[in-house]
C-alpha cells in the first residue's frame, strides 16, 4: 500500500473498535403478511402434549383438523408453545385463538424471543408490561400489533391464564416480513477501519446507526480521531452504553469541549440493542432501543476533524499512535451505517475503503453461556446430586442478582450435621463452615455483588483447607480442624420445603437472579437435562432465560432522588433533595410563609416551596409574623446604600440585584402572593432622572422579565414619575421628582413600587453624576409579599349538575392533589378526568368516606379512607391523594394515611385526554353540593374563584366565618363554623383562651416531669385515636416544630426530650452554664449533632421562649427575638416511630449521652409554658387528660400564670422592637428631620392619651352597672368572651388602650384550661 493511500486511510474506526447503530434493512412499509401458515411441522415445538391430535403442529390459527389446536399436559407447570420462523424475520404483530370444538383458551400470556432457542429474551410492551391479553372463547382472534417490532428467528408463547371452564389451548399465528441484515462478528481482538476519501474529515453534522450484541460487558465499538484532538468513542462499560466526544484543540481549549455521558444498562445480555446517534454542531442525541439522552458540547468548535484512528493494536497500522488502551469488542455488530455508508457491506464486498484487522468474520457466532432464572425469593431451588466416594470439592458458577441478601449453595457434608453455607450478605460473598449449631468458622470476600453484573465464584475443599475466590480476585482460605467430604448432594439458591434432613434452612431469603456456567468437580452441569427432569429437582426456575431488568432505568425518583432496587422493585433515595415519598415527589416545605403561621410558627427564617412538587427547589425567605399580616422577605445582594459619582447616559453605573431566590421561584412567590411591594430609596445632587429637555430617562430599572421600567412609585406603572407627584407634593410642581429640579442640595425621590407583574426590580442604572457636585446615593430594599392568595381561593356549588373545568391534568407518571372541603351533602364527586381507557376520581363516596378511584391500565384501583365522625358536617377538611410508579396513597384530614402499592410489572402511565372536571363529571350525575378551596395539583393551585365568575351552578368564594384568612384562631387554633357563629378548637395547640393565644404554663418542682407516651404504629393504624394518628402521620417525616417557653435560675436542666423505639432521641437541655444546648441523635452508630445557639446563660430568672423548626438536615432555632440562627445536621433521617416526650426528670433512658442523662437526672425546677411539638401540646394533654394512660405525671407539676406573668414585664418592649422591620434590616433615613414633624407627634400623644384615659372610665362604669345587675358566679372564659363580644363598638375599642391596664383582671378570668379546649362564639 502506497504512502498516500495511508495517509487518506487515517479516518474512522470501527474497533471492536466496532460500531454504533440500526438501520433498519426492512423497509416494507406493509410488513404485516403472515409467517407461520406455511411452515412445516417440524418448526414447532412444546413443552408437552396432551395427545397427539393436540400436538403443537395443530396451532396454526383457523386450523380445526387434529384436536383442533395445541393443548399441554395437565401436569405441565411450565407449557410453552415454540415456533421456528426458519430464519431472522421482522415481526409486527401476534394473534392467538383457543382449540377448536373445546373448552380451551388462552386468557393471558406473555411472549420470548431468541435466534437460537436457547438464549431467551421477554417482549415487552409500553410501560414494560410483558403480558399480553388473550381470549374469552374458542373462536375468537385477538389480534396485537407490537409497540416496536422484532427481529427474531424464533418465538415462544407461555401461557399465564387460561380458560376457567376449561385447560390451556392454543392456535397462533406471527405477522411480519423477511429481514436483510449485514453482520460482522468480532471476536475481542479483531477490528474493522474505515477509511475517508480524503486525509481528515471534518462534519458539522453526524449520523451513526447500529444494532450490536455483545458477549462481554466492556468493548470498545466505535473509535476515531484526529490531529488536533478531536475523537470520538463509543463503547460498553459494565453493560452500559458509553460516548464520549471531543469537538475541541486540545492545546488551545484542554477539555472545555469534552462530552461524556451513558445511556441503557444491562447491554452485555446477548441480545441485540439497537444504536443510534444524531449530531448537529454541539446538540447530540444518543438513543439505545428506545430510550433517548440529550446533551450539548460545552466547548467552542461545532466540527468533529477525524483523521487517525487507533485501535488495540496499534502495530498494525504503521506510524499511528498508541494511546487507546481500552478493551475490543466481543460480539456481533449489524447493520453499521456512518453517515449513510454502510460500513459492513463494504468489508464483505471487500471494498478498498475497508481495512480489516485479526479475524473477521460476516456470520455471528452464538454463545454457549445459557442462564436459568431463580424466581422466588422464598421458593426457588436447585438440587443437583455429587458422584459417591467424591474425594473433596470444586465448585464455580456465576451469578446476577439486585438483591443484597441471599442463600447462594448449601454443601452437606458426610459428618451430619456438618455443612458448607455461602450467604450473599449485604452485598457481600460470606462462605460458613458449621461444625455444628453452636461451632463454626467462616470467611468474607468481595463488596455490591449486587449490583447486576456477572461475578464468578468458585469454591474448593481439599483435605485441610476451603478456599473462596471471586472473579479475578486472589482466593482466601480457611482451616478445617478434620478433613471433611462432601455429602451426597448439593443445593444452589435455596432450600427445599423439606430439607430438614440436610439442616437446610433459607437464613433470609432464597437467592433471585441468574445463574449460568454451573460446573461442579469440574464437570458442566447439563442443564437441559435438570430441565427435562433427567437430572437432579427444581422448583420455581425459567431455564434458558435470564429475567433480570434495570428497574432504575428509566429513573422514576423525581427532583434528583437516587435510585437502588432489589430484583423486584426500586427503591428512591430522597436524602439532602428537600423532597420525601416513595419517589421523592413531595416536598418537605410549606409552600409559603401564610402556610407556615397556619402551622403556628413566628417569625424566623424558613424555606419555602412555593411550587410544591413541581420542578423548583425551596429557597430560603423570613416570614415576619409580628403583624396581622405575614409578610414573606426576600433578600439581595444589594441591601447597603450605593453612591454613585461620575456616570453618563453612555457609560452608566449599573448594578445587578442577585436575589436569594431564582428567577423562576421570585415568579412563582410574586404570583402566589395578594401583593408584593419594594422600596427604592434614592437621594441626588445635581442629578436628574430625567432629562429636563426631551424627557429621555437619565435611570431606570429592570423589572423581573427584564423590561426597562422608569417609574419610581406606586402600584401602577407610570411613565417618568416618582412618589412626590402621585403624592403631589414634589419640591418643584413643573417636574414629576425632586430631583429633576436638579438643585445643589440633597434632595429625596424615595418611593415604594407595588405592583406585583412588574416585582422584583433585578437591575439598576443610574446616569447622570458625572458633573462637578453631582451625586446620587441609592438603596434597594427586600422584594416584601404578604398573603397566600391560593390557600383560600374557593368555589362553591350548589347545583348537583354544575361542575369547573380545566385543562387535561397531567399525570402520566405521577401526581398529587390537595384540597380543603366542607359539604353537608351526604355523597358528591370533587374531581374527575378521563381519558381513553384510563381514568382518575376523588370522591366523598359516603358521608363518612372519602374515596380515590383510578386506572392506569391494570384495572380499576380504589383506595377509601372512613372516618369515625361524619365529612358533611360543614367544617373544612382536608384531602390529600397522590398516585406514583410505585404507589398510591390518600390522606383525609389527620386520619392514618392509607397506601395502595403499584403491581411490579404492570402498566404505569396515566394517560388522560379530556378535560378536568371539578366539582362535577362527565355525565353531570353525582356532583358535588359545598366548598372547595385550595386545590392543588402538583404543586399548581387552581384559580377556582375566577372559573366560577363564569360558570352557571357555581360562585366564587365560599360563606361562612371559617372561609377566608381572617386569623380568627392562633397558634394551630383550628376555626370551626356553628350555626350562628364560630368557636377556635385548641386541641392542637399549645394556647388557650378564646382565640387560643392564652398562655397554658406549669410550674415544676424537684423531680416533677410530664411525660407523654404516643401509641404505637398498630394502634395508630387501627385508628384508635384520631389525635395519636395524627401525631404518627407528623412524625413520619423528617421535620419537627417545637416552641416552648420556660424560666428558671437552676442549671444544668431537662426541658424537654423526645426518644424513639430506635434509640434516636431529640434534647433541648441547660448545660452546666447555663446555656441552650439542643441535642439531635438520629443514628445510633454516629455521634449525635449538638448545637448552643446562645453562648451565655439562660437562668436568669426571665422568661425566654424558644423555637426549633426542622426540615430535613436544615434546623432554624429562634431565641426569644434577638437569635435566629440555621444549622445543618448530619443526616437527615426521620424520628422513627417515636416512642414518648418528657418535660422534666427523665431516668434510665438508653442510648442517651452522658450530658443528656445528667440533664435528665437534674430535672427542671422553673415554670415552662406554651410547649408544643408539632400537633401535640403536653401541657395541655396533662391537663386536661389526668389519669389517661398517654400521660404521667410525676411530682407535683401545677397549672400556673408563671408564662404569663413573666411574659408582662417585657410586652411593650418587645412589640414595640418586633413592629418596625421584621427582617432586622436597616432602611435609608433621611438625615433631616422637621421640627413640625416633631411637634405633630407630641400632639397625636397627647390625644392618644386623652382617648384611652376616657375609654379607661367609660368601660369601668360599664362594667361596674354589669355586675351590679347580676349574681356574682363563677367566671369561665366562654361566658367571659361571650360578655366581650357584645360590647358596643367603643367600649371594644377601648379594651385594646386598657389591655396593659387591665392584664391582672384578664389573667384571673382565665381560670381553668380544661374549660377551654373549645371556646364558642354568637
Amino acid at each position: 500500500m502506497d504512502s498516500r493511500s495511508v495517509s487518506w486511510l487515517y479516518a474512522f474506526s470501527v474497533t471492536m473498535l466496532s460500531a454504533l447503530g440500526s438501520a433498519l434493512a426492512a423497509n416494507n412499509y406493509y410488513c404485516n403478511g403472515p409467517l407461520v401458515a406455511a411452515l412445516p411441522p417440524t418448526s414447532f415445538e412444546s413443552s408437552s402434549t396432551s395427545s397427539s391430535s393436540q400436538s403443537s403442529y395443530f396451532a396454526k390459527l383457523n386450523r380445526r383438523d387434529g384436536g383442533g389446536g395445541w393443548s399441554p399436559r395437565a401436569t405441565d407447570g411450565q407449557s410453552w408453545l415454540q415456533v421456528d420462523l426458519r430464519e431472522r424475520v421482522e415481526v409486527t404483530a401476534v394473534a392467538t385463538q383457543g382449540r377448536y370444538g373445546s373448552s380451551d383458551w388462552v386468557t393471558g400470556y406473555t411472549l420470548l424471543f431468541s435466534d437460537t432457542a436457547r438464549a431467551w429474551r421477554l417482549y415487552r410492551q409500553e410501560d414494560n408490561v410483558a403480558t399480553f391479553p388473550g381470549n374469552t372463547d374458542t373462536e375468537g382472534v385477538v389480534h396485537h400489533k407490537l409497540s416496536h417490532p422484532i427481529r427474531t428467528r424464533f418465538l415462544r408463547f407461555v401461557p399465564l391464564d387460561w380458560s376457567p371452564a376449561g385447560w390451556v389451548g392454543l392456535r397462533v399465528e406471527v405477522y411480519g416480513c423477511a429481514y436483510k441484515s449485514d453482520v460482522a462478528d468480532f471476536d475481542g481482538r479483531s477490528s474493522l477501519l474505515y477509511r475517508f476519501n480524503q486525509k481528515s474529515m471534518s462534519t458539522v453534522k453526524d449520523v451513526i446507526s447500529l444494532k450490536f450484541k455483545s458477549q462481554r460487558a466492556d468493548g470498545v465499538l466505535v473509535h476515531g480521531e484526529g490531529q488536533r484532538g478531536d475523537f470520538i468513542t463509543l463503547e460498553l462499560h459494565r453493560g452500559m452504553l458509553a460516548l464520549h466526544l471531543n469537538l475541541d484543540d486540545a492545546k488551545l481549549h484542554p477539555s472545555s469541549g469534552h462530552v461524556s455521558m451513558t445511556v441503557g444498562s444491562l447491554l452485555d445480555d446477548q441480545h441485540w440493542h439497537s444504536v443510534l446517534i444524531e449530531r448537529f454542531n454541539k446538540q447530540i442525541n444518543v438513543t439505545v432501543d428506545r430510550q433517548t439522552r440529550h446533551v450539548r458540547s460545552r466547548g467552542v468548535a461545532d466540527s468533529l476533524e477525524v483523521d487517525y484512528e487507533v485501535g488495540h493494536q496499534p502495530d498494525a497500522r504503521p506510524g499511528k499512535p498508541g494511546t487507546f488502551l481500552r478493551k475490543n469488542f466481543h460480539g456481533c455488530i449489524e447493520n453499521l451505517y456512518y453517515n449513510g455508508v454502510n460500513i459492513i457491506d463494504l468489508a464483505k464486498r471487500r471494498k478498498p475503503q475497508i481495512y480489516s484487522v485479526g479475524n473477521v468474520t460476516f456470520t455471528c457466532s452464538e454463545s454457549q453461556l445459557v442462564s436459568s432464572t431463580f424466581l422466588s425469593s422464598s421458593g426457588s431451588f436447585l438440587q443437583l446430586p455429587l458422584e459417591p466416594l467424591t474425594e473433596g470439592l470444586s465448585v464455580r458458577f456465576q451469578i446476577r442478582t439486585w438483591n443484597r441478601e441471599a442463600l447462594l449453595l448449601s454443601a452437606p457434608l458426610a459428618r451430619v450435621p456438618e455443612r458448607l453455607v455461602l450467604l450473599l450478605s449485604a452485598g457481600q460473598l460470606r462462605l460458613t463452615h458449621h461444625r455444628s449449631p453452636l461451632q463454626r468458622s467462616d470467611i468474607a470476600i468481595g463488596q455490591s455483588l449486587s449490583d447486576g453484573q456477572w461475578h464468578t465464584i468458585s469454591i474448593s475443599m481439599r483435605g485441610l483447607q476451603v478456599s473462596l475466590t471471586l472473579d479475578s480476585d486472589p482466593a482466601s482460605t480457611m482451616e478445617l480442624r478434620d478433613p471433611a467430604q462432601p455429602g451426597s448432594s448439593i443445593l444452589f439458591g435455596g432450600c427445599p420445603p423439606a430439607s430438614t434432613r440436610d439442616n437446610c434452612r433459607n437464613p433470609t431469603m432464597a437467592f433471585q437472579g441468574c445463574m449460568r456456567s454451573i460446573t461442579i468437580n469440574n464437570l458442566p452441569v447439563n442443564m437441559l437435562h435438570v430441565q427435562q427432569g433427567l437430572v437432579g429437582n427444581h422448583s420455581q426456575l425459567q431455564f434458558d432465560f435470564c429475567g433480570i431488568r434495570d428497574r432504575c432505568l428509566p429513573n422514576f425518583c423525581e427532583h434528583d432522588g437516587q435510585c437502588s432496587q432489589s430484583w423486584s422493585t426500586f427503591y428512591c433515595d430522597c436524602s439532602g433533595t428537600g423532597y420525601t415519598g416513595a419517589t421523592c415527589h413531595n416536598s418537605i416545605f410549606e409552600p409559603s410563609c401564610e402556610a407556615h403561621r397556619q402551622t403556628g410558627s413566628a417569625s424566623g427564617y424558613f424555606s419555602i416551596d412555593p411550587d410544591g412538587s413541581g420542578p423548583l427547589k425551596s429557597t430560603l425567605v423570613y416570614c415576619n409574623m409580628t403583624e396581622d399580616r405575614v409578610w414573606t422577605v426576600v433578600d439581595h445582594s444589594s441591601s447597603r446604600p450605593v453612591s454613585v459619582h461620575g456616570s453618563t447616559l453612555q457609560r452608566p453605573h449599573v448594578s445587578r440585584l442577585n436575589y436569594s431566590a431564582s428567577a423562576e421561584q421570585l415568579r412563582i412567590l410574586v404570583g402566589r402572593s395578594e401583593h408584593c411591594q419594594q422600596e427604592v430609596s434614592y437621594r441626588c445632587r445635581k442629578s436628574r432622572l430625567f432629562n429636563t429637555w426631551d424627557g429621555t430617562p437619565l435611570a431606570w430599572w429592570l423589572d423581573q422579565a427584564g423590561e426597562k421600567r422608569t417609574y419610581w412609585g406606586g402600584f401602577l406603572p407610570g411613565v417618568q414619575q416618582c412618589s412626590c407627584s402621585l403624592d403631589e407634593n414634589c419640591i418643584d410642581m413643573n417636574f414629576f421628582c425632586n430631583c429633576d429640579a436638579d438643585r445643589q442640595s440633597w434632595e429625596n425621590d424615595t418611593g415604594m413600587l407595588s405592583y406585583k407583574d412588574h416585582l422584583p426590580m433585578t437591575e439598576i442604572v443610574v446616569g447622570d453624576t458625572n458633573r462637578t457636585g453631582s451625586e446620587a446615593i441609592y438603596m434597594v430594599g427586600s422584594l416584601q409579599c404578604y398573603g397566600d392568595r391560593f390557600l383560600w381561593n374557593a368555589a362553591s356549588f350548589y347545583q348537583e349538575s354544575s361542575y369547573l373545568h380545566f385543562p387535561t391534568l397531567q399525570a402520566e407518571l405521577s401526581t398529587d392533589l390537595a384540597f380543603y372541603f366542607k359539604t353537608m351533602a351526604p355523597s358528591g364527586v370533587f374531581l374527575e378526568n378521563q381519558g381513553a381507557r384510563d381514568f382518575i376520581r376523588l370522591e366523598l363516596s359516603t358521608s363518612s368516606a372519602v374515596t380515590f378511584t383510578f386506572d392506569v391500565g391494570n384495572g380499576p384501583m380504589v383506595l377509601t379512607v372512613k372516618s369515625p365522625l361524619p365529612l358533611n358536617d360543614k367544617q373544612w377538611h382536608y384531602v390529600r391523594a397522590e398516585r406514583n410508579t410505585k404507589e398510591a396513597s390518600l390522606q383525609v384530614d389527620q386520619l392514618p394515611l392509607r397506601f395502595l402499592e403499584a403491581p411490579a410489572d404492570g402498566h404505569y402511565r396515566l394517560q388522560l385526554s379530556g378535560q378536568l372536571f371539578v366539582g362535577g363529571t362527565t355525565s353531570r350525575q353525582r356532583g358535588f353540593l359545598g366548598c372547595i378551596r385550595a386545590l392543588s395539583m402538583n404543586g399548581l393551585t387552581l384559580d377556582l374563584e375566577e372559573r366560577a365568575k363564569m360558570t352557571p351552578g357555581v360562585s366564587s368564594g365560599c360563606p361562612g366565618h371559617c372561609s377566608s384568612n381572617n386569623n380568627l384562631c392562633h397558634n394551630r387554633g383550628k376555626c370551626v363554623e356553628k350555626s350562628s357563629g364560630y368557636e377556635c378548637d385548641c386541641t392542637h395547640s399549645a394556647y388557650g383562651g378564646p382565640h387560643c393565644k392564652t398562655e397554658v404554663s406549669m410550674s415544676f418542682e424537684s423531680g416533677s416531669s410530664v411525660t407523654y407516651t404516643f401509641q404505637e404504629p398498630f394502634s395508630v393504624v387501627r385508628n384508635k385515636s384520631r389525635q395519636s394518628s395524627a401525631i404518627f402521620a407528623q412524625s413520619s417525616k423528617s421535620r419537627e416544630n417545637v416552641a416552648f417557653g420556660f424560666l428558671t435560675s437552676q442549671a444544668p436542666a431537662m426541658l424537654l426530650t423526645v426518644s424513639t423505639y430506635h434509640q434516636q432521641y431529640m434534647a433541648a437541655i441547660l448545660a452546666p452554664n447555663g446555656s441552650l444546648q439542643i441535642w439531635y441523635r438520629l443514628s445510633r452508630d454516629k455521634r449525635p449533632d449538638v448545637f448552643m445557639p446562645r453562648p451565655y446563660s439562660l437562668a436568669d430568672g426571665q422568661l425566654h421562649r424558644v423555637q426549633i423548626h426542622r426540615e430535613g438536615k436544615d434546623m432554624y432555632i429562634k431565641i426569644d427575638r434577638d437569635i435566629n440562627q440555621k444549622y445543618s445536621l448530619s443526616s437527615d433521617k426521620e424520628l422513627n416511630t417515636i416512642r414518648s416526650l418528657t418535660l422534666g426528670k427523665v431516668t434510665g433512658r438508653v442510648g442517651m449521652d452522658e450530658e443528656v442523662i445528667q440533664a435528665g437526672s437534674k430535672g427542671f425546677i422553673g415554670c415552662l409554658s406554651s410547649v408544643q411539638f408539632n400537633h401535640l401540646a403536653p401541657l395541655k394533654a396533662a391537663l386536661l387528660n389526668r389519669g389517661s394512660s398517654l400521660v404521667s405525671v410525676l411530682g407535683n407539676p401545677s397549672e400556673s400564670n408563671c408564662g404569663i406573668l413573666a411574659d408582662k414585664t417585657s410586652s411593650r418592649s418587645q412589640a414595640d422592637h418586633s413592629e418596625e422591620d421584621g427582617n432586622g434590616k436597616e432602611r435609608l433615613k433621611n438625615a433631616e428631620q422637621s421640627d413640625s414633624a416633631v411637634i405633630g407627634g407630641l400632639i397625636a400623644a397627647v390625644v392618644l392619651v386623652t382617648l384611652c384615659v376616657v375609654a379607661v372610665m367609660t368601660r369601668f362604669l360599664y362594667r361596674h352597672r354589669h355586675e351590679r345587675a347580676q349574681p356574682m358566679a363563677p367566671v369561665k372564659e366562654k361566658e367571659q368572651q361571650q360578655q366581650q363580644h357584645v360590647l358596643p363598638p367603643p367600649l371594644e375599642s377601648s379594651r385594646r388602650c386598657v389591655a396593659t391596664a387591665d392584664l391582672d383582671l384578664n389573667l384571673h378570668s382565665a381560670i381553668s384550661v380544661r374549660d377551654t379546649r373549645k371556646e364558642y362564639f354568637i
